[in-house]
């Protein structure tokens, strides 16, 4: 189990490297961190979701140390990632594929976040069998 659990925690110290660095780049560069402008209330929604994404990936930081007590954290972001990543496979629907990058973070929402999720369930469910 020491193991599994060591690879979970470096795949999720990985893993939240992706939101943490996003959004730190949308806050300082707000939309032109994709070669979009907009006015003033676009930029500022840009940089809130922007942060809101550099909390997520500090939050799923911080559950990395002791990562099989974290079930309940683990699970609320999850269902935030994807719920996010559901908005934007809405926009997929209603717009079009958007570019790789946007593509790749639709795929990390949708399918490698539940996976993480999955695995830290395993992971604690484990721990809890051994306790």
């Amino acid at each position: 189990m020491g193991s599994e659990r060591r690879a979970l925690q470096v795949a999720v110290a990985i893993g939240c490297l992706v939101p943490i660095s996003a959004g730190l780049a949308g806050i300082i560069l707000g939309p032109g961190l994709l070669g979009g402008a907009g006015g003033i209330d676009a930029d500022s929604h840009f940089r809130y979701l922007s942060g809101l994404l550099l909390g997520i990936g500090l939050a799923y930081g911080a559950s990395v140390r002791g990562i099989e007590r974290h079930r309940g954290l683990f699970l609320l972001l999850t269902l935030i990632v994807v719920a996010g990543g559901l908005g934007r496979l809405v926009s997929v629907v209603a717009i079009g594929v958007p570019s790789v990058l946007m593509s790749a973070a639709l795929v990390m929402e949708l399918l490698v976040t539940p996976a993480l999720a999955l695995w830290q369930f395993r992971v604690a469910h484990r721990a809890a069998m051994q306790a």
